[in-house]
C-alpha cells in the first residue's frame, strides 16, 4: 500500500508540475486563482468517513506545516506584465520546492505510516496541503491586484491623448 501512495504522490506532483508550468504561458486570472482551493474543498467530504476523522491535535499539526511550507510558496510566485496581460513568472525554485515537498512527505509517511491509519494520515496530508494552498492562493491574489492595477494605469498613461493648442 506505501508503494501504492507513494507512486500516486509522484504521479500527483508532476501533474501539479506540469499544470504550474502551462500557468506561466497564460495570463493570469481572479478565477484561475481562486477555483482550484475551492474545487479542492471537496475533499473535505473525505471527514464523512470515520477512519479519516482527525484529532484537534492532528488537524492543528497539519495546518501548521502546511503554514509554514506556504511561506516557500508565496516568497516564490511573483507576477509580471507582459504583452499588457498579468503573468506569473516563473520560477526556478518552484521543480526543488516541489520535490523537497514530495520527499518529505514521502518519509513522514515512511517514517508514521506504521502508526498512524492511512485514511487518517491521508487527512493530514489533504489539511496540509489545504493549510498551504489557502494562504499562498490569497497571496497571490493580492499579488495579481496590485500587479493588475499597475497595468492599468500603465494603460491609462499611454492612452492619455496629447493636447494641441489650436489656433
Amino acid at each position: 500500500m506505501v508503494i501504492l501512495t507513494t507512486v500516486g504522490a509522484i504521479v500527483m506532483g508532476t501533474v501539479a508540475f506540469i499544470i504550474r508550468m502551462k500557468a506561466t504561458k497564460r495570463p493570469a486570472s481572479v478565477k484561475k486563482i481562486i477555483l482550484p482551493p475551492l474545487f479542492m474543498s471537496t475533499g473535505f467530504l473525505m471527514f464523512l468517513y470515520e477512519p479519516a476523522q482527525l484529532t484537534g491535535w492532528q488537524v492543528m499539526e497539519a495546518l501548521a506545516v502546511g503554514l509554514l511550507f506556504s511561506i516557500i510558496l508565496i516568497k516564490t510566485s511573483k507576477f509580471e506584465i507582459r504583452g499588457g496581460h498579468v503573468y506569473l513568472q516563473r520560477s526556478k525554485a518552484f521543480p526543488f520546492i516541489l520535490i523537497g515537498l514530495l520527499v518529505a512527505r514521502i518519509v513522514f509517511k515512511l517514517i508514521v505510516g506504521d502508526s498512524i491509519h492511512i485514511a487518517e494520515l491521508g487527512g493530514m496530508f489533504f489539511i496540509l496541503a489545504y493549510g498551504m494552498i489557502i494562504p499562498w492562493r490569497i497571496a497571490m491574489l493580492i499579488g495579481f491586484k496590485r500587479m493588475d492595477k499597475q497595468r492599468i494605469q500603465n494603460e491609462r498613461k499611454k492612452e492619455k491623448p496629447i493636447m494641441k493648442p489650436t489656433l
